[in-house]
């Protein structure tokens, strides 16, 4: 077990009084005390494993001291307790490293959701509607809300694009590292000969960014009121509620006409802006940092093949961390998609540890 320096927990024990104190005497202002309220909240959890960790280690310490100064017999009962304390320590210790590796200060926002069709034609649209509809089962079964932005329909169903919000806290921890190329092996409802083909799509997810996370000058926005298109009517006939944002310095350009509300289109349309522009940011401070980079499960590149969907063998493998599972459907209905998640998630936290000498 990798020793956790000392100081290290008694600056985040004395920053954790600070905190407190500032709280309870109430003499923050408003938006200090949000950001107060914030932190004391992760660190309740860090000080809540700070104080496990060291009373497992004074139990430990006990024991050691029974087999070094006790009586025979209470030598034995010592060394017959002792494998239980290390593993209780090490246990602590294992739950506070984890707390303490550097943290992605977009984990606990809401996602901008992107699924487009990649190569294979009406295939390949079904296959991203396939893609969509199973991040929408998973978003309900963890409670968080799914709203479109915009969309883009196939010829034969699915989505060429499909755009959408993914509400609730923590949302982009869990589905961070499903960014990158996803391709299909099965035979198309079209295929006459019954040939396996193969199709692919693009996921991107991007932290949802908040006014005070990107500064956005209306004097770099080009904005454009039109007709919407598509089903819809007469509204789609007389309304000019669709919004194109063109974000000059970038070359950015948002499309949006879900809402009747040119009002709500602008304000979805500003988000999903905000979005890119943030991820773009992040991107930029990523490449910067090399030892950042190693400890990332894959590239996070768009046009990496990170996931297999294989169906005449009811198989979902993810390259990155060579895990196959022999559950399409239950990933496919959302059910399942946490072992795959999770099993990423432990991988990244394991190139941290290494990254921090803590493994």
């Amino acid at each position: 077990m990798i020793a956790i320096p000392s100081d290290r927990l008694d600056a985040i024990l004395a920053r954790h009084d600070i905190v407190t104190a500032i709280l309870s005497a109430g003499e923050a202002d408003a938006e200090s005390f949000v950001q107060l309220s914030r932190e004391l909240s992760d660190l309740d959890s860090v000080v809540e494993a700070i104080r496990a960790f060291r009373a497992a280690e004074t139990a430990l310490h006990g024991v050691e001291e029974m087999i070094a100064e006790g009586d025979p017999e209470m030598r034995a009962l010592a060394a017959e307790e002792k494998p239980e304390a290390e593993a209780a320590r090490d246990g602590a210790a294992r739950a506070l490293q984890l707390l303490l590796l550097p943290k992605d200060a977009a984990d606990e926002k809401s996602a901008i959701l992107e699924v487009r069709a990649g190569t294979g034609g009406d295939e390949a649209a079904l296959f991203a509607g396939d893609l969509f509809r199973m991040y929408s089962r998973y978003a309900d079964l963890k409670g968080w809300k799914v709203e479109v932005i915009s969309e883009s329909a196939g010829t034969m169903g699915g989505y060429r694009e499909v755009v959408a919000e993914v509400k609730g806290r923590g949302v982009f921890a869990r589905l961070k590292f499903e960014s990158g190329a996803h391709r299909v092996q099965r035979v198309p409802d079209t295929e006459t000969q019954g040939r396996i083909h193969t199709s692919a799509a693009t996921v991107a997810v991007l932290p949802e960014a908040e006014e005070v996370d990107i500064q956005v000058n209306e004097s770099d926005l080009k904005i454009d009121t039109m007709r919407a298109q598509g089903a819809g009517g007469q509204h789609v006939n007389k309304t000019e509620s669709a919004i194109r944002i063109t974000h000059v310095p970038s070359g950015i350009v948002i499309f949006v006409q879900e809402e009747r509300s040119q009002h709500k289109n602008r304000a979805r349309a500003m988000a999903l802006l905000r979005a890119k522009l943030y991820d773009q940011e992040r991107s930029q401070k990523d490449a910067a940092r090399a030892a950042d980079r190693k400890s990332q499960v894959g590239s996070g590149d768009r046009s990496e093949r990170i996931r297999t969907y294989n169906f005449p063998q009811a198989r979902v493998t993810d390259h990155r961390i060579n895990l196959t599972l022999y559950k399409l459907e239950e990933v496919m209905a959302g059910t399942a998609l946490d072992e795959v998640v999770d099993a990423l998630i432990t991988e990244h936290q394991a190139a941290l540890l290494a990254a921090e000498g803590m493994a």
